[in-house]
């Protein structure tokens, strides 16, 4: 545990440093400190792809900062050497641009049951045309056992071969040499040995996916490989990103199970595979991620709902022991995302502890909380750039507190006042209805306005002794 307290210790050092750059005088000294602490920590991934357009069955290097080769665990999983890891590529062909989103799976030999096809089918049967462009499909076939992955990749070059020339699919392996020793591990919370040994393996398998992930896409995701997705969840991801524009986020959940829907940045991923490399028998990996969010300072949780993957597996990687489980937020069919574009939010309620208003208009599992409001009360939403709504619609209160609504309240919309251009406030509003039951939806917006929208209220037109949820605005744009 020491290692893990002082790792958290490099990460608070690291964002220190950060702040040091907005100064304009800092000593010669402290540059060279924080100099050094950079590197120390910081991977700069290599990634290099070589071979024709043809699928490739050989063995080829992928490296971060490889000035020498190790081939032990112990420099696999220093902070201050190089990561030098040679992949077998079973089948792919050479990358020829970076994708969007990268989806990550790892899989290993199961004593019961095999989804990775049915995974890999609908992760390309709900994207469209379109989306499949933007998306890079990797499979890390993680079993020592060479003679399963053999067959494993014939299965899948059979199945997806237009796919793998496409470039959209890869599927690699990492050798068990540069594994660690994996008998005689601790055995932390009263473990069995060969549960130790399963999820530390496990953790590495997943680390050195990461690394190689680490530059083949803006971002990544993380699914197991019996995993079913939802309609277009790419367009999904896509839209919950660009709500997010502006805020820090380490890691955003499009699922409540496991390690399943977790994604992140791809300039993150060289960090989190040494984060799991180094603290690999400590704990399950999911657990680990947790503690990676942490140390970045994203303390709360980001969860996107409904789920956009759920698990479908009856039986585990895991002894094929029976695994039920189930995301009860899942939905499988095409589902009517907001846009959401990117705004400011107000408001003169008084907000109840950390419940702010802007959680209202966030896509993630959160919402706005205030007390009692009074007559005159607003909640506003100024938007970034004037837009063209399609659909509006809020919903107040929740399954355990649903008095919390807005029980009298009305909604506008407005622009600014051309004639104050240094105050961008908005002052000529127009009301597109009242709110009823706590709830307010409307269709056409576009076309019952008559000019392009800067900014949108909700009024309280009653004061009410009960306080007030706003659990979420959706907007769509034309």
């Amino acid at each position: 545990m020491f290692k893990f307290y002082q790792m958290k210790h490099n990460f608070q050092i690291l964002d220190k440093m950060r702040c040091l750059r907005k100064r304009s005088t800092v000593s010669f000294l402290g540059v060279l400190v924080v100099f050094l602490l950079f590197m120390n920590l910081y991977i700069e991934d290599s990634y290099v792809l070589e071979g024709d357009k043809q699928l490739v069955r050989e063995t080829s290097t992928h490296q971060l900062n490889s000035e020498r080769s190790f081939h032990t665990f112990k420099d696999l999983s220093n902070f201050s050497g190089s990561i030098n890891v040679t992949y077998r590529y079973l089948a792919a062909t050479p990358l020829q641009r970076k994708r969007y989103l990268t989806i990550g799976i790892s899989s290993v030999k199961r004593k019961k049951g095999n989804y990775l096809l049915e995974t890999i089918k609908s992760i390309f049967e709900q994207s469209s045309y379109e989306e499949l462009k933007e998306i890079s499909v990797v499979v890390h076939l993680a079993d020592f056992n060479s003679s399963w992955c053999d067959v494993m990749v014939q299965h899948i070059t059979q199945k997806f071969a237009h796919h793998i020339i496409a470039g959209r699919l890869m599927v690699i392996h990492a050798p068990e040499e540069y594994y660690p020793a994996l008998n005689g591990l601790k055995r932390n919370y009263n473990d069995p040995e060969d549960r130790v040994r399963f999820r530390s393996k496990q953790n590495v398998d997943y680390a050195f996916l990461l690394n190689f992930c680490a530059n083949t896409s803006d971002y990544y995701v993380m699914l197991e490989d019996d995993v079913r997705c939802s309609k277009s969840f790419l367009t999904a991801i896509k839209k919950v990103i660009a709500s997010l524009e502006g805020t820090y986020w380490v890691t955003l959940e499009f699922s409540k199970l496991g390690y399943i829907g977790k994604l992140y940045h791809s300039h993150d991923l060289p960090r989190l595979a040494h984060f799991l490399l180094m603290f690999y028998q400590e704990m399950p990996c999911d657990w680990l991620l947790t503690h990676f969010r942490d140390l970045l300072a994203q303390k709360n949780v980001i969860r996107f709902k409904p789920s956009l993957f759920q698990h479908m597996g009856y039986y585990s990687s895991y002894k094929g022991a029976e695994n039920k489980l189930k995301d009860d937020d899942f939905e499988e069919e095409s589902f009517d995302i907001p846009d959401n574009p990117p705004a400011r939010i107000y408001t003169n309620m008084n907000v109840f502890e950390n419940y702010e208003a802007s959680k209202a208009y966030s896509s993630v599992d959160e919402y706005f909380w205030g007390k009692s409001p009074s007559v005159g009360d607003t909640f506003v939403i100024i938007f970034q750039n004037p837009i063209i709504i399609k659909k509006i619609k809020v919903n107040t209160g929740t399954e355990d507190r649903q008095n919390d609504i807005l029980h009298h309240g009305a909604l506008d919309v407005g622009k600014f006042n051309e004639f104050r251009k240094k105050i961008r406030t908005c002052d000529n509003y127009l009301r597109l209805g009242e709110f009823k039951n706590g709830n307010f939806e409307i269709s056409e917006v576009n076309k019952k306005i008559p000019f392009d929208i800067h900014c949108m209220r909700i009024c309280v037109t009653k004061t009410q002794k009960e306080w007030l949820i706003i659990r979420s605005i959706s907007i769509w744009t034309s």
